[in-house]
């Protein structure tokens, strides 16, 4: 209307119709449209009609026809006499007059471009809200699958995915081992039939155990006289590391079977565990965990594992270590190392509690001190073992000496041989500076809980399990 883009011919701002070949921009019947009286109104059109721009009436799809049949003559037919037209121009829209085409041009663009930019916020504006839905959406979808498979995750982490406890994940892995032609068909046929019977009876076979390195490390250290000032070491512990069936989350199990040893061979505990002289399996474990729920300690901990260990890879903490033990009425506490109390990130408060518990009771002055101390439980995240002893340097920096149940026989055994330079005692050997995770849990026993403690203990377990080292 106000000049219409290169290469494109103008319309006609009533009808739409394509403008006369060198008319400036304008259409001819425009020009000649006969004027109405100032005021008049056009018919009235049927919703969505399209009506005539010269006589108003409704037309259809025919309006072409019905323009060139009545209005011929004004769209410049033959013959057509336009001198004596009034040069009078009405606005389509609003039915205002004009004496100008220009101020009608005009004044027809201010009504197309206000409709246009009425309309177009409006659509822009549901576009917007519906494309921002859309996003929504989408994100809320991705949010959701992320959760899911976090969960999924964690579950697969810590075995609550459904996916079988020790039995079938044994099963699983003497397959994998005879598909790749590291065991025979024989052999598996025969280790399965000793598990499934290891099952049956609850007991450990026995297969990951070795004895006799609190023996072989008392002789050492008595020989050996170079940086230690001192030692104390627990009384007498297997070590467990762990199989097939439970590779990658039976820390926590294994641990309690070094401890258990160590009770087993205590006559001070004699009467705590004559139902258990034998050292459980895993599955038997997970059993006497869920019977420990079923007398009502820690619910909080029990509702985590959907009161239900067995047959599952679930792992366990220091919380499930301390309800067992007190449901056997042994006699132990939580201490919990929340945070570093040192530089770069260590825990020499724990080094600290340590030597105070294997060094009460045993102040004599003897450089090796076998005490008749348990081993102590030790949790962090993703990980635990067993401190079976502590030493004190001659420049009194102090080191733990940790069984891991992640550490094979076979290098478990190199302890029993005697070796003057200490080269296989590095396997225990944790100083401060390699112990940095963000936090750590202790279980320690201290004798036998009577039936009254007992029962205290487990109230006091629904509400609080550990004491906390500021």
């Amino acid at each position: 209307m106000r000049g219409a883009p290169p290469g494109r011919q103008p319309r006609c701002p009533l009808c739409g119709a394509l403008a006369a070949p060198g008319c400036g921009g304008r259409c001819r019947h425009v020009e000649l449209a006969p004027p109405q009286p100032p005021g008049a109104r056009r018919p009235a059109l049927a919703e969505g009609m399209p009506g005539c721009p010269f006589c108003g009436e409704a037309a259809g799809r025919e309006l072409e026809e019905h323009v060139r049949a009545r209005h011929g003559q004004l769209l410049g037919a033959p013959g057509a006499d336009t001198d004596n037209v009034e040069q009078l121009y009405e606005c389509p829209m609003c039915s205002l007059t004009c004496t100008d085409i220009q101020i009608l041009e005009e004044h027809v663009d201010l009504h197309l471009e206000q409709s246009f930019s009425d309309g177009g916020s409006i659509r822009d504006l549901e576009l917007a809200q519906w494309l921002q839905n859309e996003e929504d959406k989408r994100q809320r979808s991705e949010e959701e699958k992320r959760e899911r498979e976090e969960f999924k995750k964690l579950q697969r982490q810590y075995g609550l995915d459904n996916s079988g406890g020790y039995k079938q994940q044994f099963l699983k892995n003497m397959e994998k081992e005879v598909d790749r032609g590291r065991m025979q068909p024989f052999e598996y046929h025969k280790r399965k039939a000793d598990m499934m019977e290891c099952l049956a009876s609850g007991i450990d076979d026995g297969k990951t155990k070795t004895s006799g390195v609190i023996e072989a490390l008392c002789k050492y250290y008595q020989n050996e006289n170079k940086d230690v000032r001192r030692v104390w070491l627990s009384s007498g512990v297997d070590h467990f590391h762990s199989s097939l069936g439970d590779r990658g989350w039976g820390c926590g199990y294994r641990n309690f079977q070094m401890l258990l040893s160590s009770l087993v061979q205590n006559s001070l505990y004699n009467d705590c565990l004559k139902d258990t002289t034998l050292i459980p399996n895993i599955p038997k474990i997970q059993s006497m965990i869920e019977d420990a729920w079923k007398e009502g300690f820690d619910p909080h901990g029990a509702s985590h594992f959907n009161n239900k260990l067995r047959g599952s890879k679930a792992w366990i903490g220091a919380c499930e270590i301390f309800s067992l033990l007190t449901s056997l009425r042994i006699k132990c506490q939580i201490i919990d190392f929340h945070k570093p109390t040192g530089p770069t990130g260590t825990h020499p408060r724990l080094f600290e509690w340590v030597l105070r518990y294997y060094s009460t009771d045993n102040e004599g002055g003897a450089k090796v001190v076998c005490t008749s101390k348990p081993p102590i439980y030790l949790q962090h995240q993703g990980h635990s073992r067993t401190v079976v002893g502590i030493e004190e340097k001659k420049n009194k920096t102090l080191c733990l000496l940790l069984f891991d149940p992640g550490c094979p026989s076979q290098e478990m055994q190199k302890l029993l041989k005697q070796s003057s330079d200490g080269t296989n005692i590095r396997l225990l050997r944790k100083f401060v500076g390699s112990l940095k995770e963000k936090q750590y849990q202790i279980v320690a026993v201290d004798g036998v809980l009577s039936l009254e403690e007992k029962a205290a203990c487990c109230r006091a377990s629904q509400v609080l399990t550990s004491e906390k080292i500021p």
